[in-house]
């Protein structure tokens, strides 16, 4: 009943605004507008419960709504979804923050934030270990292989700042990348090429429910407390291209993250229907820790929170040199 009613008042406002406000052409406004110039996307997202939102939009029709066809592909990083996006095959990606300000600077992409998909709360990015395992602290991982999805990205960045703050130096820390992911981190520490995984929710909760894990650390703490790890983006190209098809997909992922954000069933419910080999079982979806899912898509962002990821990337040398996220926005 709850998540009905939200939706009614959501789509009531939605009305009253493009009432008020016909022939805006910002990215920002809402409703369907007329004349898309593009009703079928593919959008590329890392299939974790960072991307929820992505989800429940398209699980609730809400990209039908907006006259929109959207397909989901999973990917396993943004860091190697890019590529695609500047080739066309991607129209939009859902990823982390760290591998969009990479690309920015080393000029592999033009990209655009579109949308912040969320902020980082406890128990979301934990790091685990296998049972028995000596490694029972935060201290004992001085010389610890470390496995993440992909190397110098935000696991390493989330990772470094935590370790660096208990005083453990990086300088034999060894970060591992997994060929397929999260998927593969539980069988990575069983054969023993890793001592430490970091997971992500629903991953964390699954692994450590069928595997025994014991959570070593969580990475929501000191300077990574609500750490803005999702971003929604297109290259710059594309949103000059497509402004009113982007207009339309914001205004049904702003309807998404709005019941990500306030109703917790319903992101349990889209963690369930992911595809496989990621789909939750019940019992996971209704223990993991949800994130935050911030409301705000262009040209709402807020500035001073995406600016906090190129500000850790530079304080761990992942950045040469500051750089301004702003740059980034439309």
């Amino acid at each position: 009943m709850g998540r009905l009613f939200s939706r009614a008042i959501s789509l009531t406002s939605v009305g009253l605004i493009v009432m008020l406000g016909a022939g805006c052409g910002s990215a920002a406004g809402h409703g369907a507008p007329a004349g898309l110039e593009k009703t079928t996307l593919t959008v590329g997202a890392v299939p974790v419960a960072d991307e929820a939102g992505l989800f429940i939009a398209q699980d609730d029709n809400l990209f039908k709504d907006e006259g929109l066809d959207v397909k989901i592909v999973p990917i396993v990083s943004s860091a190697v979804a890019t590529q695609k996006q500047n080739d066309g095959t991607f129209d939009i990606t859902a990823g982390n923050s760290v591998s969009y300000i990479q690309d920015q600077v080393t000029r592999q992409s033009n990209l655009e934030i579109v949308a912040e998909g969320s902020l980082m709360q406890p128990n979301n990015q934990v790091l685990y270990t296998l049972p028995g395992s000596p490694l029972t602290s935060i201290t004992d991982l001085g010389h610890a292989r470390i496995g993440v999805n992909v190397t110098k990205n935000i696991g390493t960045l989330l990772i470094s700042s935590v370790l660096e703050e208990h005083g453990v130096s990086l300088s034999h820390v060894q970060f591992v990348a997994i060929p397929n992911g999260f998927p593969g981190m539980a069988q990575a520490l069983q054969k023993h090429q890793i001592d430490v995984a970091w997971l992500p929710e629903p991953f964390g909760s699954m692994d450590a429910m069928h595997y025994g894990l014991q959570e070593v650390a969580d990475l929501d703490q000191g300077a990574t407390t609500s750490f803005p790890v999702g971003w929604y983006v297109v290259t710059k190209a594309w949103a000059k291209k497509y402004p009113r098809t982007l207009t339309a997909f914001l205004d049904a992922l702003q309807q998404g993250q709005e019941i990500a954000d306030t109703d917790r069933s319903a992101v349990e419910q889209a963690m369930e229907k992911l595809p496989k080999p990621y789909g939750v079982p019940p019992a996971i979806a209704a223990v993991m820790s949800l994130e935050n899912y911030p409301l705000s898509v262009a040209p709402g962002i807020d500035l001073s929170r995406v600016q906090r990821v190129a500000d850790a990337m530079y304080q761990f040398r992942m950045l040469t040199q500051p750089f301004r996220v702003g740059s980034m926005l439309g």
